[in-house]
């Protein structure tokens, strides 16, 4: 019987001692991560969507989606999760049955948005909640351990407040939700009113401000899950864009040698599994 990738990433989930979700693009950044001690792997949307030339406005497809996330399973030994946007539906049937292919290319888990994609505009609070209890009902018919995590998105695209970010997500949980996240919320103290609002774990998101906060902190606000979101990604981004600039405007090519050697990075993708457990001791 192969490992329960759903309850291995179940059990990361601990609030006030959080783990990192690394969230990744290909299997190359997969692997190095692992290498470098993730214990859990997540998607990002984003950054998916930057690897096919397209921009962050739910143009993957879930074909796309599934394909992508199972070259990242297959590329490293720890749990992954799918981030899967609003489910690539706005009928409850379709949330549920994206979960059961998502569980069929071995995810862990996925996590799904309240947000009606392509716009910014969120579904109606009893079409979310509905949503995200097929989702549930669908996690839990499966044969293995699967984790949902519910997002409420509205706060970071200021559709609707901190209140109505909170009232959502006390839904979620009420309906299944495995895990809760609310997006950028505003500032510290607005992320610890989530955490005290519910029992379920819930995801902070490292990006703006909250990446001045330390592990600790996180830990201290009970957070259980740090994601990146395409956080990496865009760093990433940012270097190619930063060493363009300098190769085409300045003829520049001394930020080229900043770049890490190719043995330092053959060495982190030969077996990320062994790298990852001396990481994590």
């Amino acid at each position: 019987m192969g490992i329960d990738r759903g309850a291995e990433l179940r059990a990361l989930h601990v609030a006030g001692r959080p783990f990192i979700l690394a969230n990744v693009w290909d299997a190359g950044s997969a692997r190095m991560l692992v290498a470098r001690g993730a214990r859990a792997l997540g998607t990002s949307s984003a950054a998916h969507a930057f690897t096919l030339g397209r921009p962050d406005l739910g143009q993957v497809t879930r074909d796309e989606a599934l394909a992508h996330a199972e070259q990242l399973v297959a590329s490293v030994p720890v749990p992954v999760s799918g981030d899967f946007e609003d489910g690539f539906g706005a009928d409850p049937e379709v949330v549920a049955e994206t979960v059961r292919l998502a569980a069929e290319v071995g995810l862990a888990g996925i996590s799904i948005e309240d947000t009606d994609l392509p716009g910014t505009e969120p579904y109606r609070f009893e079409s979310a909640v509905t949503r995200i209890e097929a989702a549930v009902d669908a996690a839990r018919s499966l044969p293995g351990d699967f984790v949902l995590l519910a997002r409420a998105d509205g706060v970071m695209h200021r559709s609707y407040d901190l209140a109505e970010g909170i009232r959502r997500i006390k839904a979620f949980e009420k309906v299944g939700a495995d895990a809760v996240y609310v997006p950028m919320p505003p500032g510290v103290d607005g992320l610890a009113e989530v955490c005290r609002s519910v029992t379920a774990p819930v995801n902070a998101l490292a990006a703006g401000s909250f990446t001045k906060l330390s592990y600790d902190r996180f830990a201290e606000i009970g957070v259980a899950r740090i994601s990146l979101g395409s956080s990496l990604a865009r760093l990433v981004h940012r270097t190619i864009d930063d060493t363009a600039k300098a190769l085409f405007e300045d003829g520049d090519f001394s930020l080229l040698a900043d770049g890490m050697s190719g043995e330092d990075v053959d060495s982190l993708l030969i077996d990320p599994g062994h790298l990852g457990e001396a990481g994590r001791s």
